[in-house]
């Protein structure tokens, strides 16, 4: 799952227009119109409701009052991602270290078919870049089913679209160019962007453009802009190119028997590109009070175990399946899956990874996608339903809130759905890890997800006893409803907060630890009474 970036949208109406709409402007410009000091901006999504008109979890409210002096239990949290930098300042002591296996021997020392899985596994060994599913499925050739003809239509319509991009992309490209060339550096501000005087016409323009994008991104444009010509570039050349293969790990991604593939650098070949992975695992884990970066919603005993299999592309079924049973297997508790698509040829594979997990207890958090689409009607793989069953009852799906409380409270991007969404949580401007001991703001329900694995993990490691199903439960039944109608989807329809997710509220952990605490003390009764 890409990260949502509204910019790939709004730098088209840009360069058509000095000025944008106010529906065009994206939900992080939003967020800095919020009152909001820069410490509590790093860390609103522990703030409370009640307290701070912050739609946040409460987090700050549990460490205050409900876990002081309380020794919770080591907990594994699997983050399924694009990889890990297991090295970063703020996650140290963090990471799981498989205690089995010698570092670097070439040899499977713990016997589990993972040779040198230290940190975790890599099932996508050198490869980065990847198609989308219905790129695949169209590559494969025109079977005559119904599957292959929604995704040629949908893939002929999203190549009419990024190729009509792609001129103002590589006007925009050039403009940034012409003025890095001109202030002879890679790096410039908007105050020098501004200070440009010249009669030149081609750099007159390039400083138009680019003083346009500035207005709206603010002093972080120039990353915007790299991230919408990657956005582009990435679609055109592996995305959506029937031509292009990314797969480098040998195996046949069709045939479920190979099992074994991939290493266990959980980096991945460019640590760079494991920036989805870093930002994910330093939203549970990251260092709490070191004011050095965010903070994580999980301060102690806890262990990220890092599985790639998050492509820059959609996943295979194969490898997510696999991802589950690996974390399964060497002893995670919460898996989170910052993940998903809309085609699924081998959803059934994942549907059994899925029931492994609730055969053993583990909690799988998922993202609920970006699509700003109803999840109830157009699914967002994987899901835990087959012919409108759910198949277990250990896997829950989180949309994003945004940080501001009314109408706009859903993030504009987020997936919803009364049925198949179960709550939410924030996923707008969250401040966290990135690699190279850096820390970024990102948005997504890839935020979200492990914003709610972390308060999933917190009840894990204090109360043990409860099952991933009552965890999952006490996240949904705990939580803050919201009486409000609220926008949602690409129309911009309002409809009543409760139709959005099964719940119908936002996640609550402060209600949560002492939902898990009176169910603990019941279950401790009855066992008695037994």
């Amino acid at each position: 799952m890409k990260l949502f970036n509204p910019f790939y949208i709004s730098a088209v109406a840009i360069v058509a227009s000095a000025s944008v709409s106010a529906q065009e402007k994206n939900s992080a410009v939003v967020a800095k119109k919020t009152p909001l000091t820069e410490i509590q901006k790093k860390r609103w999504s522990h703030l409370d409701l009640k307290t701070d008109s912050i739609p946040g979890m409460s987090v700050d409210k549990v460490y205050s009052e409900l876990l002081k002096n309380k020794k919770g239990t080591k907990i594994i949290v699997g983050v399924i991602d694009s990889g890990l930098d297991i090295d970063h300042e703020d996650l140290k002591g963090k990471i799981w270290t498989n205690t089995k296996e010698i570092p670097g021997n070439n040899i499977d020392d713990d016997k589990n078919g993972f040779i040198d899985d230290v940190h975790g596994w890599n099932f996508l060994g050198e490869a980065t870049n990847e198609n989308l599913e219905l790129t695949r499925i169209v590559k494969k050739g025109d079977d005559g089913s119904e599957i292959y003809k929604a995704a040629k239509a949908e893939l002929d319509q999203k190549l009419t679209e990024i190729k009509r991009q792609k001129p103002q992309v590589d006007m925009i490209s050039k403009a940034n160019k012409e003025i890095q060339t001109y202030l002879k550096k890679d790096k410039y501000t908007v105050e020098e962007l501004k200070s440009i005087v010249t009669t030149d016409a081609s750099l007159s323009r390039s400083k138009m453009i680019m003083s346009s994008i500035a207005a709206q991104a603010g002093e972080g444009f120039q990353d915007e802009i790299n991230s919408y010509v990657d956005y582009v570039y990435d679609q055109l050349n592996y995305n959506l190119n029937v031509d292009f293969s990314g797969r480098k790990v040998g195996d046949n991604p069709d045939d479920m028997k190979e099992t074994h593939y991939g290493n266990g650098n959980v980096k991945g070949p460019d640590v760079e590109d494991a920036l989805h992975g870093t930002h994910v695992a330093g939203i549970i884990a990251q260092t709490r009070g070191n004011g050095i970066g965010g903070d994580g919603v999980v301060a102690n005993n806890v262990e990220i175990m890092a599985v790639r299999a998050v492509p820059n592309g959609d996943e295979y079924d194969k490898d997510i399946a696999l991802a589950i049973r690996y974390a399964v297997d060497n002893g995670a508790k919460v898996i989170n899956g910052s993940f998903g698509k809309d085609y699924s040829p081998h959803k059934e594979w994942v549907w059994e990874a899925i029931k492994y997990a609730a055969s053993k207890d583990v909690l799988i958090v998922h993202a609920a996608g970006n699509d700003s689409k109803d999840v109830d009607t157009e699914p967002n793989f994987p899901t835990d339903e087959v012919n409108g069953k759910e198949i277990s009852d250990n896997l829950i799906t989180i949309g994003a809130l945004n940080n501001k409380y009314g109408k706009e409270i859903v993030a504009d991007f987020s997936n919803y759905g009364a049925k198949n969404v179960d709550v939410f949580s924030p996923g707008v401007e969250i401040y966290a890890t990135v690699p190279n001991n850096k820390y970024k703001y990102e948005q997504g329900t890839s935020m979200a997800s492990p914003n709610a694995a972390g308060v999933a993990a917190l009840i894990r490691s204090y109360y043990p006893q409860l099952t991933a199903a009552q965890v999952k439960h006490i996240l949904m039944d705990s939580g803050t409803p919201i009486n409000e109608t609220v926008v949602v989807d690409e129309t911009k329809k309002e409809i009543p907060f409760s139709s959005a997710c099964v719940s119908g509220k936002i996640v609550n952990a402060y209600n949560a630890l002492q939902m898990a605490e009176l169910l603990s003390k019941k279950i401790k009764v009855k066992k008695l009474k037994n």
